[in-house]
């Protein structure tokens, strides 16, 4: 056995609890320890010495290096103890707190064995039970639809259909969003993310003069209240941009600091080196290296109020039913902690999305966000989709990897995204090739988690890095491609299907193919994509067959073989 490779930590992503009385336990071992059975010795950690049962675990996720084991236990006393036995060419090992032994023991086991004292109903992260089978669309509010043609237009700079440049303003704005719910429902879209709305000089709103004001190009409160009616009213949450790790230095309270230094009852808000913030110099800390930009010093309790009291209002006066956290990982925990006590106390399914670009595990053990935007994702996507830097295998190494960081429930309600106003275009990445698109958003829909589809994606919308991936949406529907629209309304239409929601997922390799599994008891969906040159059919295990759900280059020929041709994706229903 690879002792090195070996990893179990308790009361840890390797080891959570699911229900008040349901645990998963996972066992890391080396990729080359394959040939091994893996069983959880476990009883109540008071009858250990007596009462032990033995479960078998399986590998249920594996990557370049390691295999993943793993379990859900039904408790009926929750206070757990357990080792692992390990079984490998005829010989038996113990894995506890002292490492691997060859002997174990069990009368002294309350000494080393792991355990997970008592699942506390309050240490549970709850699953927001809507995002489970949510379609998310992001927004940009200014290239999306103009819809109030009567508002003071004199800001706007540039033709709708033009290239925006970095200070390009187009007009789009909440109205626009209100007159265009009819396409965002019929494209089976249940979430919408928009990026900032409040009071700010730029075109992007992410530095905010005032939170307690909409910018008067985007609308007014009344505008968000109907948005927010109307949206409910057709099955779509609304989910805004919390800009908390800076604002912008024409609010009122740097400018006090501005003109008082530290006499200004403000001074504390903002990270100062000297007695007043020189904005050439830039003796102040700020978002990247943009002097217009404060950060707020979110250790400082009068901030922390100030911020939580902003981010409640909307949720308890206009319904919103989440934030997105800009720069979430540049912000203190303590600060986060208090927010997400005050978010759900005022709206329990209010959902918090942190945008960390990196493993954000800290953030996400219950007491802070829910879950981030899933750029591990993204990067994943392009290596295989865009640059051929994995093959099928290799990407389901990669996406396997990367639910590991996790815990279950956070990985239901991962943001999954291709692209975003922060990114290239990712039709433009894949060379503006139709099928990879459909592929990638097939993976999107059939992974676990919420996908979000950037606006415009669904009319192959290109563009480079900001700020060409903030073009306008071209609502000349005669430049559309009808047939591409359709199939992405079949995939997301996939969402309602409960094997999405409350499924397992499996993700592996068949035939140079990827393959995602999502299963519930007597019902599953298999994924196939096929990103070689060359067709590829998959057989069916014995006995068993398929129905082609939906797919682009693809069919079932007999009900146990699927033939995937280059850069299609087959789903298919299984018989069970």
């Amino acid at each position: 056995m690879n002792e090195y490779a070996m990893l179990h930590i308790p009361d840890s992503r390797y080891c959570f609890p699911i229900g008040e009385k349901e645990l998963v336990i996972r066992l890391r071992t080396a990729k080359e320890d394959e040939e091994t059975e893996v069983f959880l010795i476990h009883a109540c950690k008071y009858d250990f010495q007596e009462k032990r049962e033995s479960s078998a675990m399986h590998v249920g996720y594996s990557d370049r290096l390691y295999n993943y084991y793993e379990i859900k236990l039904q408790l009926e006393d929750v206070r757990l103890a357990y080792i692992f036995r390990i079984e490998k060419n005829g010989k038996i090992y113990y894995f506890s707190e002292d490492g691997i032994t060859e002997t174990y023991n069990f009368k002294e086991g309350f000494y080393n064995f792991f355990q997970m004292p008592y699942i506390n109903k309050n240490d549970l992260l709850p699953t927001v039970d809507w995002m489970k089978d949510a379609v998310f669309y992001q927004i940009f509010v200014d290239r999306f639809f103009m819809g109030d043609i009567r508002k003071n237009r004199g800001y706007i700079n540039m033709e709708w259909n033009d290239k925006p440049l970095a200070k390009s303003f187009a007009g789009g704005d909440l109205r626009g969003i209100i007159e265009k719910l009819d396409h965002i429902k019929e494209l089976g879209i249940t979430a919408l993310y928009l990026t900032p709305i409040f009071l700010s000089v730029s075109n992007h709103k992410y530095d905010i003069i005032s939170y307690m004001q909409i910018d008067p190009q985007f609308g007014t409160e009344e505008d968000l209240e109907e948005l927010v009616r109307l949206a409910h009213g057709n099955g779509i949450r609304i989910v805004l941009d919390a800009v908390f790790n800076h604002c912008s230095m024409e609010t009122e309270q740097f400018q006090d600091v501005l003109a008082k230094g530290k006499k200004s009852e403000y001074y504390d808000w903002f990270l100062i080196d000297g007695d007043y913030p020189d904005t050439e110099k830039i003796n102040y800390e700020c978002f990247a290296a943009c002097n217009y930009m404060p950060k707020l010093n979110t250790a400082n309790e009068q901030v922390q109020e100030f911020l939580v009291r902003i981010a409640v209002h909307w949720v308890k006066e206009y319904d919103i039913d989440g934030w997105r956290l800009d720069v979430s990982d540049e912000i203190s925990h303590e600060f986060w902690r208090t927010f997400r006590k005050a978010v759900k106390t005022a709206k329990p399914e209010a959902v918090i999305i942190g945008e960390n670009w990196h493993d954000a595990y800290p953030y996400l053990m219950g007491d802070q966000y829910d879950s981030i935007m899933n750029y591990a994702f993204t990067k994943a996507c392009l290596d295989y989709f865009a640059r051929g830097d994995l093959d099928a295998r290799q990407m389901a190494w990669k996406l396997n990897s990367n639910l590991m960081r996790n815990l279950e429930q956070v990985n239901r309600m991962m943001l999954n995204l291709l692209d975003s106003h922060d990114t290239h275009r990712f039709f433009t990445e894949v060379g503006k090739n139709k099928d990879k698109l459909l592929a990638a958003l097939a993976l999107e829909m059939i992974f676990i988690g919420a996908p979000c589809i950037y606006y415009g994606t669904e009319i192959c919308l290109e563009g480079g890095y900001d700020p060409d991936s903030r073009r306008c949406f071209n609502w000349e529907e005669s430049s559309w491609d009808a047939g591409l629209m359709e199939k992405v309304k079949a995939l997301t239409g996939l969402r309602k299907r409960p094997e999405i929601a409350d499924g397992d997922i499996r993700v592996a390799d068949r035939e140079r193919m990827l393959l995602v599994e999502r299963s519930l008891p007597g019902k599953k969906l298999r994924l196939l994509i096929n990103m070689t040159e060359e067709t590829q059919t998959e057989h069916m295990e014995e006995g068993k067959g398929g129905r082609l759900l939906c797919g682009n280059r693809a069919r079932c020929e007999t009900p146990a073989s699927a033939t995937v041709e280059r850069w299609g994706f087959a789903v298919i229903e299984m018989e069970e």
